[in-house]
């Protein structure tokens, strides 16, 4: 599994230690506005864990706990996952690798306007780029989530417009490999 740094984060695979900082993010009513539109119970975020944990078994990539370097708290979360045009998820996930990489991110309010969202992505994105040798990165945000719009700007990405994902009408922005590396040359 892949720990990721930046200047001010380090980025973890999901695991049980990350539960307490998970959960008191995905409780907060405005961390899950654009997502789920509900607080998050303690049994999902638990099972959130296990399913994610899975998917760095099988596959080598998912979901990181943004740790803050300063005070060790879970900061957010992101991941690099297969995008999903239905609502539920599918029993077989070995479908979902037909499906492009996704980048996505939460942060946990106290860390909000301070730039992690996009000091994480740019980790991310490069990961998918340069070690999953991904030829495009697509994002997803409800129409109205305007800061993630701009993180998904920060990263380069072009919006293409509103298609359902998530079996909800969303805004997706991609890159490709391509426009990546003329930004980020290595």
């Amino acid at each position: 599994m892949t720990i990721l740094h930046t200047p001010r984060l380090r980025l973890e695979p999901f695991d049980d230690c990350h539960f307490d900082g998970l959960q008191a993010m995905n409780r907060e009513p405005a961390v899950m506005r654009y997502i789920s539109g509900e607080p998050e119970t303690p049994e999902q975020t638990r099972a959130g864990i296990a399913r994610v944990k899975a998917r760095w078994s099988d596959w080598g990539y998912s979901w990181w706990a943004f740790v803050d370097l300063d005070s060790g708290r879970v900061a957010g979360a992101g991941c690099i996952q297969h995008l999903r045009r239905d609502a539920e998820p599918p029993t077989d996930f070995e479908r979902l690798r037909q499906n492009p990489l996704e980048i996505g991110w939460r942060l946990h309010p106290d860390f909000w306007r301070r730039g992690l969202a996009s000091e994480a992505a740019q980790a991310m994105a490069a990961f998918a780029f340069d070690r999953l040798r991904a030829a495009e990165l697509l994002a997803v945000r409800d129409p109205e989530n305007l800061a993630s719009g701009k993180v998904m700007d920060r990263l380069g990405m072009t919006y293409r417009g509103i298609e359902t994902c998530y079996g909800l009408p969303l805004a997706v922005h991609a890159v490709d490999a391509a426009s990546w590396q003329a930004r980020h040359p290595v």
